[in-house]
This record gives structure tokens, C-alpha cells and sequence, in this order.
């Protein structure tokens, strides 16, 4: 998860430098140029930015970042970012704290975006209150999406969200439905039972069949994107969601051996709690088409592997604003090439970093979720 934090004055700005410490999670500290500290141009190698407006500030980053954090008053945050606002499935986390870090608020997209779980971690980091508002969470209730969100899932249709979650505060059970023919069906029915829910393994003709007994319950069904129903088709009591695409971004050394990729890409998805099966397709510079440790990792893994050129890997630092290493532009032309790469895959859908960029021997890994 790429985070922004923006602070309008010095004690919100030392708050920020101290939540960028804290996480794993890379920050961008965003500071108004009005209160920066004469120490500030020494720091901005290190995430630390100027802005002369907020409004501009946060328009050029809203779509740029999975979690904005913003240290100053609500009403600014709503204000600002009310013209930004798309929908629940798009939008990314914006979490709200008071200067002196007494209270951390979540403000936007809660459960998909993840914004109560960043409120609770920056909080815990620096002792302050967690205010979460949405139903699920104050009632203590497991909500469909906040589990669809740990499991990388997309839920569908939207509207099925509020009708799942208002049946869980009404007390009914949500039963859940997984196509064994999924790659890793396993896994997901491994991690809803672990979480208390009741879930089944059925073949793709039976994930939409419910018998007389099963019309009047509430479910989520699991299965591929191709075999979505019409919406006109889908029962009302039932929410469909399907596996998000994983991307793993490479870059290496040249003559880099096969096992040292492999190894790489290992080591990557299991820092996300995943194996190296749930990647769906590799994403490097054209630099590296030749590379043979590349292409023998992506047909071990049968997955296909796309290489992108400087102009497309610039479009993706510029529009996710992302960090350049100076040694790697000067020795190949392009400053980033795990990240942008990985973003290049996933292209206008946009996507959620799971990875940042993480050097291992002679190759460095980032891993991107589609949105």
C-alpha cells in the first residue's frame, strides 16, 4: 500500500514524519510550503515534498496513492477532496488525524480501500483513538467486503454490497460458495473458514443453483470473471466476486541465473502471504526482453511476461509518482522498472501495491493487485 500523508502546519508535519517512520508501508510526507522547516530541501530525498496549495496537491496525488492520511481538521479533508470522489470500488483510503495524533478518524472507503485497518495501525503507532464509523465494524459484525479486501477479491455488482452488509447487521448468516475450478479455491475456503465463515467448494454449473431451502439465505460466491451471470439473472440476496489479477514487476542484473529470479519471486509473495502460483503475468523494462532468467521465471511459471518501454514506464512515474533510483537511470534510462513496469500491466484499471520494491540478490521485485 502506497501512502500519502499532507500537513498544513509544523506539528502536523512532525506527526506525519513520525507515521513515515513507523510503517512498513512506503509514505510520501506532503508538507505546506508555508511551514516547512528550512531542513525540508535536505529531506526531500528521503519522501518528504513541498505544496504550495492543498487543493492542487491533492488532485495531482489522489489517484497516485492507495491511502491518503491527512493531518488538519475534517471539513478541510471533506471539502477538498469531495470533486476527487468516484466510487467505494475506486476511491483510496483517506484517514483523518488531529495535529496533535489524539485521534485517528477513517474517513473513505473503510473496507475495500482499506482505510480502518491504516487507521488502526497509525494509530497503534503513535497512541491514538481509532474512530470507525462504518456499521459492520461497530457492531462487531464480519462485513463481505472487508473479507473480499483481505483476499484481493472484486466484488460485483456494487450495489449487492450494501444488501450483504445490512443483512450481516440484521443477524443473518452470509453463506459463501467458492468454483472449485479456481486456481487457489483452496486457499480462499481455508482463509473464510479461519475468519468463522461457512464456506463450500462447487463446480461452476452449481455456484449459482440454490434449492428451495437455500433461495431465502444470503450468499457470496466466489468464481472466475468469464463466468459472471447478467445482472438481471443474479438473485438479489447474492454478491459475486472474483480473484484480482497479481503483477509481479522484475528487474535484475544482467545474466542473472533463472534460480536467483525464481528465488526473488518466492520470497516476494510470501512477504504478502501468498506463493508464487498466485502470480498471473510478469512486467519488466525492454531492456531486459532477452534476459533469459526472466523468461525462463515466467515460463516455469506459465505466465505470460511483458516488456515495456522507457516513454510507457515514464507515463506510470509520473501518473503513480513514483520513486527513481539515479544509479539505475543512469545505467539503463529509466529510473524505476519493478514498479512502473508492474503498473504498465495492470494499465487503466489501475492498481493497489501489495510489494513496494524490494532488492534481493541481483533482483528486485514489486507486486501489484488490479483493481
Amino acid at each position: 500500500m502506497r501512502l500519502a500523508a499532507f500537513a498544513l502546519t509544523a506539528k502536523a508535519y512532525e506527526l506525519a514524519k513520525t507515521f513515515q517512520r513507523s510503517l512498513d508501508n512506503p509514505m510520501t510526507v506532503y508538507v505546506s510550503a508555508k511551514v516547512a522547516p528550512p531542513t525540508v530541501a535536505a529531506e526531500t530525498g528521503a519522501g518528504i515534498k513541498t505544496f504550495a496549495k492543498l487543493e492542487e496537491a491533492v488532485a495531482e496525488t489522489f489517484t497516485a496513492y492507495d491511502g491518503l492520511v491527512f493531518i488538519m481538521a475534517a471539513g478541510i479533508v471533506v471539502r477538498t477532496i469531495a470533486p476527487l470522489l468516484q466510487d467505494k470500488l475506486q476511491d483510496p483510503a483517506v484517514v483523518v488525524f488531529d495535529e496533535r495524533g489524539q485521534h485517528g478518524i477513517s474517513l473513505l472507503s473503510g473496507h475495500i480501500g482499506g482505510a480502518n485497518v491504516l487507521t488502526q495501525q497509525l494509530c497503534q503507532a503513535v497512541g491514538a483513538s481509532p474512530v470507525i464509523t462504518t456499521a459492520t465494524d461497530v457492531n462487531q459484525c464480519q462485513a463481505p467486503d472487508a473479507l473480499a479486501a483481505k483476499l484481493c477479491l472484486r466484488p460485483w455488482p456494487k450495489v449487492r454490497i450494501r444488501t450483504l452488509n445490512s443483512a450481516v447487521l440484521e443477524g443473518q448468516e452470509v453463506c459463501w460458495r467458492i468454483d472449485k475450478t479456481l486456481p487457489h479455491s483452496v486457499f480462499y475456503k481455508r482463509q473464510l473458514e479461519q475468519a468463522g465463515q461457512t464456506a463450500e467448494l462447487c463446480v461452476t454449473s452449481q455456484c449459482l443453483q440454490f434449492c428451495a431451502e437455500e433461495k431465502d439465505r444470503t450468499w457470496a460466491v466466489i468464481l472466475s470473471e468469464p463466468n459472471l451471470p447478467a445482472l438481471p439473472e443474479l438473485p438479489q440476496n447474492v454478491l459475486c466476486l472474483t480473484p484480482r489479477r497479481l503483477i509481479a514487476g522484475v528487474g535484475c542484473r544482467r545474466g542473472t541465473p533463472a534460480a536467483l529470479v525464481m528465488g526473488a519471486l518466492d520470497m516476494a509473495c510470501r512477504m504478502i502471504g501468498r506463493d508464487r502460483s498466485f502470480i498471473d503475468a510478469l512486467a519488466s523494462t525492454v531492456v531486459k526482453r532477452h534476459e533469459a532468467g526472466i523468461l525462463f521465471a515466467a515460463d516455469s511459471l506459465a505466465r505470460p511476461v511483458h516488456f515495456y518501454d522507457h516513454a510507457q514506464l515514464q507515463a506510470m512515474i509520473a501518473r503513480y509518482q513514483l520513486e527513481e533510483s539515479d544509479f539505475v537511470k543512469e545505467n539503463i534510462g529509466i529510473g524505476n522498472v519493478c514498479e512502473a513496469a508492474a503498473y504498465c500491466c495492470v494499465g487503466e484499471a489501475g492498481g493497489r501495491l501489495a510489494l513496494r520494491k524490494t532488492k534481493f540478490e541481483k533482483v528486485t521485485v514489486a507486486l501489484v493487485w488490479e483493481k
